[in-house]
């Protein structure tokens, strides 16, 4: 399952678009009940984090990406950071998600929780200086369109890319042939990861 955080309400698309000007925000994604073990621990380039970012990196205006609060957590204390293990219903859980769903390049079984910065668009209502390509001689930026944030458009495109690298990682992991050999070999597979003397 998919889900995102509030839209932005507070007016400035409104208000940026009556004063020629663009405005971008983070946009929040966090799917639910993934599978522990997506990915790759072992290969530079299958680690899952990796693929997510370069996928969300992709999407036009994209210029950063961060999982859960990863900027403030390399500003603290090991022990703040790290997610304590627990077992609830004879399940291994995490106590808190300060990792973002996300470990050593593998899920681990909590939401997968990131952020994307998307950058103004490039093209404004009140142009900036720019060039004449021919002459070189100072001359104003085009103006080529009249929306002024991307992340109505933009936040449909990060869902849709965050759900095809998880979907190519699930069937990598447990095979495609069909639905029904796909559940039940998530089934299996979340067997096996109850303490070992309860399975």
């Amino acid at each position: 399952m998919l889900g995102s955080g509030p839209q932005p309400r507070d007016g400035r698309g409104d208000r940026g678009r009556a004063r020629g000007r663009g405005h971008a925000r983070w946009r929040r994604r966090a799917p639910s009940g993934v599978v522990p073990g997506l990915g790759s621990f072992a290969e530079w380039d299958r680690r899952l984090d990796g693929k997510i970012a370069q996928a969300l990196m992709s999407i036009q205006s994209a210029k950063g990406v961060q999982f859960a609060d990863a900027f403030v957590a390399s500003r603290e204390r090991g022990s703040a950071v790290h997610d304590p293990i627990a077992v609830e219903g004879g399940a291994f859980v995490r106590s808190r998600n300060r990792a973002g769903g996300l470990e050593g390049g593998v899920t681990n079984g909590q939401d997968i929780v990131l952020e994307i910065a998307f950058k103004p668009i490039s093209t404004l209502m009140k142009p900036l200086p720019s060039a004449d390509l021919r002459t070189g001689a100072p001359s104003p930026a085009h103006v080529e369109r009249s929306d002024v944030c991307v992340i109505p458009a933009a936040g449909v495109v990060a869902e849709a890319m965050l759900a095809l690298v998880l979907a190519d990682a699930l069937t990598e992991k447990f095979g495609n042939d069909s639905v029904d050999d796909i559940c039940a070999a998530v089934e299996r597979y979340r067997g096996r990861l109850r303490p070992i003397d309860a399975r």
